[in-house]
C-alpha cells in the first residue's frame, strides 16, 4: 500500500506539472495573440517603446494641434459622479469635447443593462462633441471583492494564483471581465492587479487582490488576463506601478502617506518585472501608485515624478501606453495642495489621465473632476503646463479612445 501511494504521488506530481507548463504555454500564446490583434486595431501599446508621442498619429492624434485649451485640458480628465443618473453638467462637459473619460463605481450601478444605457448617452453626448471618438468608460473588476459589477470574474486574484491551473483560470477571469464589462457598455477595467505581497494580510494581500508572492507567478498570471481581456475588446490596466507589493498592512495610500524604502535592485527585479510581461502582452494603461521611492532619488509620490513616470515606466521599461493615476483625492496627497495643484503636478510628470473619483457633498456633480479640469486649462493658458506635454498626453489617450471605437 505504501508502494502503490507513493507511485500515485508521482503521478499526481507529474499531472501538476504537466498543467502549469500547459497553463504557460497558453497565457504565452494568448499573450502575443493580444499583441497581434491591437497592433492590427491601431492600439498604442506593446513593446515599440520609447516616450514620444504614441497615438498622435492617425485621425484622432491630426485633431491635436485643433484642440482648444479647454479640449486639450479635458482629454486628462476621467470624471466620476454619485448614483444612478450622470448629471447634466458632466453632459454638457463630455458634448464640449472637455472629458476624457468616467469611472463608475458601484453605487452607479444596479445591473449591467441599467449601465449599459448610462454608456450609451454618454457615448450619445461624445459623439455630438468636436473629438468624436469614444470615451473611455471604466471601472474596478479585478474579481474577487473587488467588482463594482455583479458577475465575472468571481475568483480572487490570489484564489486565481493558488490553483495548479492559474493561467487557465486567469484567462478565463479576463475573458470574463470582458465580456462582463462590454455587456454594460464599457470599455476599460482597472484591472489587473500586478503588485507581488511579501507577508499574508499586508495592505495588498489582505483583500486577496495580489496573484502571488512570487513575481514569476503575477507575471504570467497578469499576462494571461491581459491578452484575454484585451481579445475581448476591453483595455487592461496594470496597477500599481512600481509596486505595493511591500507595504504593509496599514500602509494605505488611500489614507494617508506611504514611503516604500525598498532598494532599485529589489524593485526592477520584483516588483516591475510582472510589468515587463504585461508590456510585452500589450496592456493599454498603466497606473501608477501613490506610494514614494526614495531609491529613485525622489520624495515625490509615483504617480507625481517624472523619475518614475518618465524614467522607469517609459525609458527603462519602454511601455509608450496610457498613464493613468490612482484616486487624485487620495489621502497620500494631503501634502501637495489641492486638488488642482495635484492634477497639475501630475501632469507635469507625465501623468495621461487624471483619475478623479469624487464627487459634490450635496450632489451628484463632478466635483473633483472639475477642478483639476479648471486647473489644467487655466495652466495651459497662463503656460504653467507645457502646451507640448498636453498635447503628448491627449495624443496618446486620443489613439487609445479611437482603438476601442471597434
Amino acid at each position: 500500500m505504501e508502494l502503490g501511494a507513493r507511485r500515485r504521488d508521482r503521478r499526481n506530481r507529474r499531472l501538476i506539472v504537466r498543467r502549469r507548463l500547459l497553463a504557460g504555454v497558453l497565457a504565452v500564446a494568448m499573450a502575443l495573440a493580444a499583441s497581434v490583434a491591437w497592433a492590427a486595431a491601431g492600439g498604442t501599446g506593446g513593446t515599440t517603446g520609447g516616450n514620444g508621442p504614441t497615438g498622435q498619429t492617425g485621425p484622432a492624434g491630426s485633431i491635436v494641434p485643433r484642440l482648444t485649451t479647454a479640449q486639450l485640458a479635458g482629454q486628462l480628465i476621467i470624471y466620476s459622479y454619485a448614483g444612478l443618473r450622470p448629471p447634466r453638467g458632466l453632459i454638457a462637459r463630455i458634448r464640449a469635447g472637455d472629458a476624457a473619460g468616467v469611472i463608475f463605481f458601484a453605487d452607479n450601478v444596479t445591473s449591467a443593462r441599467q449601465l449599459a444605457g448610462v454608456a450609451a448617452e454618454l457615448q450619445q453626448a461624445s459623439a455630438s462633441s468636436p473629438i468624436h471618438v469614444p470615451l473611455l468608460l471604466m471601472t474596478d473588476q479585478e474579481g474577487g471583492l473587488v467588482r463594482r459589477l455583479p458577475g465575472a470574474p468571481r475568483r480572487s486574484e490570489k484564489q486565481i494564483g493558488q490553483s495548479a491551473v492559474g493561467a487557465m483560470l486567469a484567462a478565463q477571469a479576463g475573458a470574463g471581465a470582458a465580456a462582463n464589462l462590454r455587456s454594460a457598455g464599457l470599455n476599460v477595467n482597472l484591472a489587473p492587479v500586478l503588485d507581488v505581497y511579501r507577508q499574508a494580510g499586508s495592505f495588498i494581500d489582505r483583500y486577496e487582490r495580489s496573484y502571488s508572492s512570487d513575481p514569476a507567478v503575477v507575471t504570467s498570471l497578469g499576462a494571461a488576463f491581459i491578452a484575454a481581456q484585451q481579445t475581448g475588446g476591453v483595455a487592461a490596466t496594470a496597477k500599481h506601478f512600481p509596486g505595493l507589493g511591500a507595504a504593509a498592512a496599514g500602509q494605505d495610500t488611500d489614507a494617508g502617506p506611504v514611503t516604500l524604502d525598498v532598494s532599485a535592485r529589489t524593485l526592477r527585479t520584483i516588483d516591475e518585472a510582472p510589468y515587463v510581461g504585461a508590456i510585452g502582452a500589450g496592456v493599454k494603461l498603466v497606473m501608477v501608485s501613490w506610494a514614494v521611492y526614495p531609491t529613485f532619488g525622489t520624495t515625490l509620490p509615483a504617480g507625481l515624478s517624472r523619475a518614475v513616470i518618465q524614467g522607469e515606466l517609459r525609458g527603462r521599461l519602454g511601455f509608450s501606453g496610457v498613464t493613468i493615476t490612482d484616486a487624485i483625492g487620495a489621502g497620500a496627497l494631503d501634502g501637495y495642495g489641492g486638488i488642482g495643484r495635484r492634477a497639475l503636478l501630475a501632469a507635469e510628470a507625465g501623468a495621461d489621465l487624471i483619475l478623479c473619483s469624487g464627487v459634490n457633498a450635496n450632489g451628484n456633480g463632478p466635483a473633483l473632476g472639475g477642478q483639476a479640469f479648471a486647473s489644467l486649462r487655466r495652466s495651459l493658458e497662463s503656460g504653467a503646463l507645457d502646451r507640448s506635454t498636453a498635447e503628448t498626453a491627449a495624443g496618446r489617450v486620443l489613439g487609445l479612445r479611437a482603438a476601442l471605437a471597434g
